[in-house]
């Protein structure tokens, strides 16, 4: 078993009453602090106090202190490697200064012990300095240094981003179900429309790297003429209010068509998932952060 104490903290030029209004507002759907979509946004089972549980991507906790504006504490449940707690906390330092605080205090047991050095560590310290990056653009309307990722954590964040689920054809995707005269191939990935992550689908053509033309539009739906190899197919790209879905439909038309798809239909699904994956973390990597949304609209990871 192995003691963990790791703390961080930030003198931020603005009053602690702005920035513990702030912290007050994480896990809300406003949450202008946590890093998302770059990292799993927090989730609370309500609104923050005590007794609210939730967590953030795998990392479970639930609430054990709170005192609006000044001080809230996770800790995390028994049984999952890290037993402790965390907690922020916000002090003035004179009128217009105030040092915000996050310390994590926890047993490791087993192989999160390696875990923690490896892997959990340079995670955690990378995003605990993003959130204070989010609370000085909030705060103090900018910050100086950006947090910047080290190669090691831009690898891991790599290997752990989602992938997509499989699913059927949305019944939304109506552009797609009447694009063609009769569908001999059809299948459909979706992924979670993260906070911060665009609604307009023509923001989402990267999937297709933009070389295919566009056919239509309504509402939510893109629909992407995608004739190759003398097949006839559709793609369509839907973005609703909790997901993302890169549909295909194909039809093919004779002897060459069938023999093409033949072969390109078993790298198919491979192809898809992949760049639907690849966009939808670009896209978040380039999301503006949380404490800038309402004034900027891009943002480029450094």
């Amino acid at each position: 078993m192995t003691a963990v104490r790791n703390v961080h903290e930030r003198v931020i030029e603005a009053p602690a009453e702005a920035v513990g209004a702030l912290l007050d507002r994480l896990s809300a759907a406003d949450d202008p602090l946590f890093p998302a979509p770059a990292w799993p946004r927090m989730r609370l089972d309500g609104p923050l106090a005590v007794g609210a549980d939730g967590g953030h991507g795998r990392i479970r906790y639930h609430v054990t202190a709170y005192d609006p504006g000044r001080r809230v504490r996770f800790d995390t449940p028994p049984g999952g490697g890290l037993d402790g707690y965390h907690e922020f906390t916000v002090a003035p330092l004179g009128a217009e200064r105030c040092r915000v605080r996050h310390v994590l205090v926890c047993e490791a047991h087993g192989l999160v012990r390696l875990s923690w050095m490896c892997v959990i560590r340079p995670i955690h310290d990378t995003m605990i300095e993003e959130i204070f990056d989010n609370i000085e653009r909030a705060a103090a309307g900018g910050v100086a240094r950006p947090t910047r990722w080290s190669p090691w954590v831009r690898l891991l964040h790599g290997l752990g981003w989602a992938r997509p689920e499989t699913v059927t054809t949305p019944p939304a995707a109506r552009l797609l179900r009447t694009g063609l005269d009769r569908t001999d191939y059809e299948d459909a990935y979706r992924m979670e429309l993260l906070p911060g992550l665009p609604r307009d689908p023509a923001a989402w053509t990267g999937i297709l790297r933009n070389t295919f033309p566009v056919l239509a539009r309504s509402g939510g739906e893109l629909l992407l003429d995608v004739n190759t190899g003398g097949l006839t197919a559709r793609a369509s790209i839907l973005v609703d209010d909790h997901h993302v879905t890169l549909s295909t439909a194909v039809q093919t038309d004779g002897p060459r068509a069938r023999l093409y798809w033949a072969v390109v239909k078993r790298v198919h699904p491979f192809m898809a998932r992949t760049m639907l994956r690849r966009t939808h973390r670009t896209l978040a990597l380039t999301a503006p952060p949380a404490g800038e949304r309402p004034r900027t609209a891009h943002r480029t990871r450094t």
